[in-house]
């Protein structure tokens, strides 16, 4: 099996393409099943549509299956779209079904409904029992495609058996046991099946102590399991049954859908982050969190307009506005990263938090300290005219409000998280703005209480 680098990439392609254009099949599927299965997508992806047209006639659907259910969804929906209608069919039928049920999921009704009512009965009932489950849970993300053996089976028995069952599952590393009401009673791993005596029962081989999900747990709460125990797979049941497995690279999709869903909450991008969507789509998903923040700018400047007679006697105070919004804004949204991340890693929990947020706490007073002492070294130098008078008021704000905004960022989350939504809601540029209004609030505040000891200038 060939695997590409970046530099050779476009070699072998150009190198496959001329056999598409000599029309010369046999030299095409030699290259082409050469390459590692991630290649094959990269190349089918770099190829025009008039050459993908000329690939669906040299390759087999089942072997299109394969590169298939390895594109984006984007990608899927506009191939689907060049496939003769039988072709598609045996396309989707040859695929896992907890593929074919993430591609059908995102199709509209009728669409759905049309593919599998061309598909074998037998698939499209446990596609359809699959798409059931409520989105992002445990029964949404597993596959019912795995092989499990029963307590009285022998080591002899279930080789036997992996000879012929093995292609159709989706992993034969872990095996699970079940007894006669199909309920999950031990794991053997493949590798104990290999070097346990042939004469010995599974019973005798297995693990009894089995760790599974419900098909309710939630898709990052299983990333959190699989992640801790460094597991391959994990057997899913319902009621102590077992009815499907989900693998690590399920999780892997599921790590990437979860982050950069966080991303988009954090940043209040959420749904504009792929390059593919329009202006208008980008510009609709990201309106409300823009007006909503827009309507906090306006208090931002009545804050000021609130302080206009502090400002007209001493103008300088106008100068270190920005300093002040945007070291809050900075330290809150470092807060809120780390809150966010321990709450997505699961080590978060009431024995931690008072530590974690005595710590932030404190981290904000030892920054303010270092930043203000920065202050009453560098104004003074910069801006004379202010002296140490205004190097105070500028310093001393700065400490109390990286103080107050590392908590804020802190807690904000926290609070969220309780409350059972996402955490992550709590943005970026939502942070930022709150914690902009304190800072201003609290650089006035000093600013006036102290202008009846301003040196005569």
């Amino acid at each position: 099996m060939v695997k590409l680098d970046q530099e050779n990439r476009a070699g072998y392609t150009k190198q496959l393409i001329e056999t598409l254009n000599e029309q010369n099949i046999t030299d095409f599927r030699e290259l082409f099943f050469e390459l590692h299965p991630t290649d094959q997508i990269d190349v089918f992806n770099s190829i025009t549509k008039k050459q993908r047209i000329t690939v669906y006639k040299y390759i087999s659907p089942e072997e299109f299956a394969e590169i298939f259910q390895g594109l984006e969804l984007y990608k899927q929906k506009q191939y689907i779209a060049e496939l003769q209608q039988n072709y598609a069919i045996d396309v989707i039928n040859h695929m896992s079904y907890d593929d074919i049920a993430d591609f059908l999921g995102e199709l509209p009704e009728i669409t759905k409904d049309l593919y599998l009512g061309m598909m074998e009965k037998e698939e499209a009932a446990e596609v359809i029992h699959l798409l059931k489950y409520e989105d992002q849970t445990a029964g949404a993300i597993m596959t019912t495609e795995f092989i499990s053996v029963s307590t009285t089976e022998t080591v002899s028995d279930v080789m036997v058996r992996l000879r012929t069952e093995a292609p159709e599952a989706e992993t034969i590393y872990y095996l699970y046991v079940i007894d006669h009401q199909f309920r999950l009673v031990g794991v053997v791993s493949l590798r104990d099946l290999i070097i346990s005596p042939l004469e010995e029962t599974i019973e005798e081989v297995m693990l009894s102590r089995v760790r599974a999900v419900e098909t309710h747990t939630d898709q990052e709460e299983v990333a959190r399991i699989i992640r801790k125990y460094d597991f391959l797979a994990i057997p899913v049941t319902a009621q102590g049954k077992l009815v499907g497995i989900i693998t690590v690279d399920d999780i892997m999709d599921v790590v990437e859908e979860e982050t950069e869903e966080d991303f988009g909450e954090m940043f209040a991008v959420r749904g504009s982050l792929d390059t593919n969507v329009t202006s208008y789509t980008a510009a609709k998903k990201r309106s409300p969190w823009i007006i909503m923040l827009m309507f906090l700018g306006l208090i931002t400047a009545g804050v000021i307009g609130q302080f206009e007679e502090t400002l007209e006697e001493v103008i300088l105070l106008s100068v270190f506005i920005p300093l002040i919004m945007g070291s809050a804004g900075n330290t809150g949204t470092q807060a809120l990263a780390v809150v966010v991340r321990s709450l997505a890693l699961g080590t978060v929990d009431r024995s931690t938090i008072s530590k974690m947020l005595r710590r932030e706490f404190g981290t904000g007073i030892m920054l303010g300290i270092i930043c203000a002492f920065t202050l009453l070294i560098l104004i003074p130098l910069i801006y004379p005219q202010g002296g140490f008078w205004l190097a105070g008021i500028v310093g001393l704000s700065l400490f109390v409000t990286l103080s107050i905004s590392t908590m804020v960022g802190a807690t904000v989350p926290l609070i969220i998280n309780k409350l059972k939504i996402d955490p992550a809601v709590a943005s970026g540029p939502f942070i930022t703005t709150i914690n902009d209004l304190l800072g201003l609030i609290i650089y006035f505040s000093i600013a006036t209480a102290l202008l009846d000891y301003m040196p005569p200038q």
